[in-house]
């Protein structure tokens, strides 16, 4: 076996499906969607399937909006920077509700509207790693805070917050609601109608989509967000030209992936669920959440006396790949936030390693994975310094 791909969770590869669907908005249907003649007007059409592919996708109702833009980290952005301008417009003080397991995406956005005054809580997490609505009764009281945004699924542990129940207590607290469903959306059923949130965000690559685009949600009557002005695009909320053949992309791969969430939920986690415990039967090893609160296709492991960059690196000359923290932010050696939140020591922090599966992962792989991970951990701990 030559290359094994275990890192969905930094992106994953696009549904060949979708890259199909996409193929005739280069050449052939190339159109500026914004213009009179057929050139523009005959991709419209496709755009409004895909537009609808995204609401059913995620449970929107008419009334509501989806904006189209380049990320979930636009997203987020446009949220969070989005309510600051209309508070300071107002002339209003601007309370800002995050956790410390967030995105960077939230995270370095919180710390720069913090240097520009605003007053931003950062949530602690439980001994399971989560936020509960206890912890944010307990941080945040009633009327102070304007926006609480809380991340639907951890992208390093794969744990699962009790967003309904946040999102409840958020609005109880009077502020409005945000997830990064990043995370969520592909494989576990995300329904913002049930949820009740006023913002979601999510990124198409994270579902085999292409890399390059993603949707912001924004219920009927929540405040109006915008962070890049200059056209009437997306009935005026995010300027520039419509990437059309990135939106039909992400439409189907919505699509795609929620018609595959029976699949994920059985197959794909009966061979994360495979992998894990093959993992638990080595000696010393530590598996962060309970899998019962994980997303169906997530695995952070830690194995005693190993450095997560030596594993990766053996791993990878193997052709396996795996990631060791945030593909946003693995330049970075310091412990991950997420790690350093859950109170883990720096031992563990320092050797994590995420397992991230898809529906394109096979049996045969997970097999050759279990294999290579075995003589992995015996070659490096025989060489290792701190294992005895």
């Amino acid at each position: 076996m030559e290359r094994v791909y275990l890192d969905n969770n930094a992106t994953t590869m696009v549904d060949p499906k979708v890259k199909q669907a996409m193929d005739p908005y280069y050449i052939q249907q190339y159109g500026n969607p914004n213009s009179l003649h057929s050139f523009g007007t005959e991709v419209h059409p496709e755009m409004s399937i895909a537009l609808d592919r995204l609401y059913e996708g995620i449970g929107a109702g008419d009334e509501d909006d989806i904006i189209i833009n380049g990320c979930a980290t636009e997203g987020n952005n446009t949220v969070l920077q989005g309510i600051w301008s209309g508070k300071l417009k107002e002339n209003q003080p601007f309370h800002l509700v995050i956790s410390q397991i967030e995105h960077p995406s939230i995270a370095h956005t919180a710390d720069w509207l913090e240097s520009m005054g605003v007053r931003v809580t950062r949530l602690p997490v439980d001994e399971q790693g989560l936020v509960t609505p206890e912890i944010l009764k307990e941080h945040v009281s009633r009327g102070s805070a304007d926006l609480v945004s809380i991340m639907w699924a951890n992208n390093e542990t794969g744990l699962i917050n009790p967003v309904q129940d946040l999102c409840r207590t958020a609005h109880d607290l009077g502020a409005l609601f945000h997830t990064d469903a990043v995370q969520a959306v592909g494989k576990i059923p995300v329904n913002v109608g049930e949820l009740g949130c006023d913002f979601l965000t999510f990124s198409a690559h994270k579902f085999h989509g292409p890399k390059g685009v993603g949707g912001l949600f924004v219920k009927r009557g929540a405040p109006p967000v915008s962070l890049l002005h200059g056209g009437e695009q997306m009935g005026g909320k995010r300027a520039g030209t419509v990437n059309v053949a990135y939106m039909i992309g992400m439409g189907l791969a919505m699509k795609l992936a929620t018609d595959a969430l029976d699949y994920e939920n059985t197959k794909v986690r009966e061979l994360r669920d495979r992998l894990e415990d093959a993992l638990k039967r080595i000696p010393d090893t530590v598996i962060l959440g309970r899998r019962e609160n994980r997303t169906p296709n997530t695995i952070l492991v830690s194995f005693k006396g190993i450095e997560g960059e030596a594993f990766l690196w053996d791993l990878n000359t193997s052709g396996i790949a795996a990631s060791t923290g945030s593909a946003c932010s693995s330049e970075d050696l310091e412990a991950d936030a997420t790690l350093r939140a859950m109170k883990l020591g720096a031992d563990l922090a320092h050797t994590a390693v995420r397992f991230s599966l898809s529906r394109f992962t096979t049996d045969e792989e997970i097999d050759y994975t279990i294999e290579t991970i075995r003589k992995v951990v015996q070659r490096l701990r025989s060489i290792s310094s701190t294992y005895s």
